[in-house]
């Protein structure tokens, strides 16, 4: 059996986003170590102090690297090796998107949709958009939020973006005397999408300091499913799962056909991507942003005939006739109100249940089928494909950080 490839992974152990990263790229080498035959599996240098990622590249010999190029340092040291590279992230920072490095990242578009989407559906009147100021590495937080605006004024709404001078906590009293100013102007109540989960628990801080309720006054929706602050916020935080896992694992897949190739083992290096974009799996919902606030009391009578029917659509000419209006009336109220029709909002609310069975039971994937109403284990892969972009067994492996369970 051949040596085992030594990989760097250049990344962050100390933020939530680039340890899931590292997890998926963990779950690549588990996968690889159970099918090996003939093949090594890989060695991993991984540095805990952020200060210090880079190995000393000057006597380092490895075979590849994987790293995030938010690190102006990284990028330029990155630059003098000649092993094999792939680049995750976000999509910005001090990557060269002309190089021929390979590069993994967020679906930035697709997460700001995903998150006007959810707020949409708790039926509040306002939306607002809590970003990070403008800075080399903090594009993807302008993505996420000219997409939350678009899918939020094309629902019919205005919507509130808010970036603030700072940055980080470092500032903590001067970050929370603007970020409450903002959250005092804007009419209640409001449903608020933080770029990302630190941002939200700032959020989450002025509201408690304001003596606004969570989500009465303002429904807060994070990203990066971060579990230390999802679950120790109050209320608990909604959060958006952007798949950082899967990027670790795509990286990884990358990587492994790289250095296959240089090994002279393979010629398929000349199939590898140049960029792959990985999109969110779907919105993990908490107390946050668990709420009903549309002024249409019929639009509210629907959203919680939705809620209370997870699995069947409920009928809708029962909803109209109880308030008595026509069918096609209730579906144009609707609209109006959450920005997309009645089954729109049913497959949406359907997928976010689906989601939970799948990933934090250990229900055999064939009784979860059952249970949300398909009729067939290959009919319910399909739905989630469709809505994830993956399979029920590798979202539950990508979200569990384990082995996809064998399903027939």
């Amino acid at each position: 059996m051949a040596d085992a490839p030594l990989v760097a992974v250049i990344l962050d152990a100390t933020r939530a986003y680039d340890r899931l990263i590292i997890g998926g790229i963990a779950q690549f080498v588990r996968e690889r170590t159970a099918s090996a035959r003939n093949s090594a599996t890989w060695s991993l240098y991984v540095e805990e102090d952020p200060l210090q990622k880079l190995p000393d590249l000057g006597h380092w010999h490895g075979h590849g690297i994987i790293a995030n190029f938010d690190d102006r340092h990284v990028a330029a040291a990155l630059a003098k090796t000649d092993v094999p590279i792939v680049g995750v992230g976000g999509g910005f920072g001090w990557y060269d998107p002309d190089s021929a490095i390979p590069y993994v990242y967020t679906d930035n578009a697709a997460i700001g949709r995903l998150g006007a989407e959810h707020l949409l559906g708790c039926g509040v009147p306002t939306l607002a958009f809590y970003g990070y100021p403008p800075s080399r590495t903090s594009g993807w937080s302008d993505e996420r939020a000219e997409a939350f605006q678009a899918t939020v004024n094309a629902a019919g709404r205005a919507c509130h973006v808010f970036t603030g001078r700072h940055g980080t906590a470092r500032q903590w009293e001067a970050l929370q005397q603007e970020l409450m100013a903002w959250l005092k102007s804007l009419p209640k109540p409001v449903g608020l999408m933080a770029g990302n989960d630190p941002r939200a628990r700032h959020a989450l801080e002025a509201c408690q300091r304001l003596g606004l309720t969570v989500p009465g006054d303002v429904a807060v929706l994070g990203v990066d499913n971060d579990q230390l602050i999802c679950d120790l916020t109050r209320p608990p935080l909604s959060s958006i799962d952007q798949s950082a896992r899967r990027i670790g694992y795509e990286a990884a897949t990358l990587l492994d056909r790289m250095m296959t190739a240089r090994r002279g083992a393979s010629d398929d290096v000349e199939s590898v991507p140049t960029k792959v974009v990985v999109p969110p799996i779907g919105v993990v919902t908490r107390v946050s942003t668990d709420t009903l606030a549309s002024n249409d009391v019929v639009v509210v009578a629907m959203l919680h005939a939705l809620r209370a029917s997870p699995w069947q659509k409920p009928r809708v000419a029962g909803v109209a006739e109880a308030y008595g209006l026509s069918p096609a009336t209730l579906e144009h109220r609707f609209q109006a109100a959450v920005g997309r029709s009645i089954h729109a909002e049913f497959v949406r609310q359907r997928m976010q249940r689906l989601r939970r069975l799948i990933v934090e039971t250990d229900r055999p994937l064939k009784t979860v089928a059952a249970q949300a109403g398909f009729p067939s284990l290959q009919y319910m892969t399909t739905f989630v494909r469709r809505h994830t972009g993956t399979t029920p067994a590798r979202l539950r492996a990508m979200e569990r950080d384990r082995f996809p369970e064998r399903t027939s």
